[in-house]
């Protein structure tokens, strides 16, 4: 048990000593107010579509994918149940009226991609990369649709859902990239020996700007503004308590893969979004708190990963 503790701490400490460096550098004034969205785009746009591409060519059969999507259902299940609970948990402990929405969002969407995909290759490699798009697809259509109507609530209190803006955001490069790596594979396409080296040396820039960007974002916010006060209290047993708990619980009985079991899990408990920040500042609800809440979940992370990693072992 001590090994795969130390396994995790290891692979968490791979991506800390990245964010170390983004927080490091922007502190010294490497980095403008712009930074952090072109580090976005690129990661987001560009990097992580090409390592999607190169990574299901590479890794996985036609067989294989053919049996992810039914599974889609279990990601699904627990946020709706998250959702639920969150307005019971904002209740209890008295969340004031112009944060419910903005917390209920915070609750049960987790940050899948910019910490869950690093994580995920630092502790289980690319077999990895099929299960957390499966849990990044639901995560992502239940935050730019439930999840910003929530924050629209907070903020203009006349919230609506936006179709297009949803499946723009849903379609999404990563996803678009992921589901191209699909029909290559399901076609028996092979890509000249050029282009995979181009994606495979543009994927490579996915990890560490995303750590970097993570670094950025933790010295925007200010270490110094980290509180735990109840709000904080509710997304942290939301994010590290509930939520794994819960999938833990939907998938343990299942027959799906145990790799699949423990990327579930380890998805399901990841910090609140970075997107959390930037749409409540779009509609006018509180980014200061989100921003917060976004620094405290992303800097506790690297004490709960290592734990549950133990108990996920342990169980599985």
């Amino acid at each position: 048990m001590f090994s795969i503790f130390l396994s995790a701490v290891s692979g968490v400490l791979i991506i800390l000593v990245m964010v170390v460096v983004g927080f490091v550098m922007n502190e010294r004034g490497w980095f403008n107010p712009q930074s952090p969205r072109i580090i976005s785009r690129i990661v987001t746009e560009v990097a992580l579509p090409c390592y999607m591409v190169t990574t299901i060519m590479h890794d996985f059969s036609a067989g294989e994918l053919k049996t992810l999507l039914p599974d889609l259902r279990y990601p699904v299940l627990s946020m709706i149940i998250l959702f639920a609970l969150s307005f019971a948990v904002a209740r209890a402990i008295g969340i004031k009226r112009a944060h419910i929405g903005l917390f209920s969002s915070m609750f049960f969407n987790s940050n899948t991609v910019f910490i869950g995909l690093p994580i995920n290759l630092a502790l289980f490699g690319n077999a990895s990369i099929p299960y957390v798009l499966v849990y990044y697809m639901a995560n992502t259509t239940f935050f730019w649709t439930l999840g910003v109507w929530l924050i629209q609530k907070d903020g203009l209190h006349e919230a609506k859902i936006d179709v297009k803006t949803a499946l723009k955001k849903i379609f999404s490069p990563p996803l678009l990239g992921f589901i191209l790596g699909v029909i290559l594979v399901m076609l028996h396409v092979h890509l000249p020996k050029f282009v995979l080296a181009d994606l495979s040396y543009i994927g490579g820039l996915t990890i560490p700007l995303s750590m970097i960007f993570i670094g950025i974002a933790i010295s925007n916010a200010g270490l110094s503004r980290v509180r735990l006060t109840r709000d904080a209290w509710g997304i942290l047993l939301g994010r590290f308590l509930f939520a794994p708990v819960l999938m833990a619980i939907l998938v343990l009985p299942s027959s799906m893969p145990p790799l699949m079991k423990q990327v579930f899990i380890l998805q399901a408990a990841m910090p609140v979004m970075t997107n959390a920040p930037v749409v409540s500042k779009l509609y006018h609800a509180d980014a200061d708190y989100a921003a917060i809440m976004v620094t405290e979940t992303t800097v506790l992370s690297v004490i709960v990963i290592p734990i549950l990693m133990v108990l996920i072992k342990t169980l599985l």
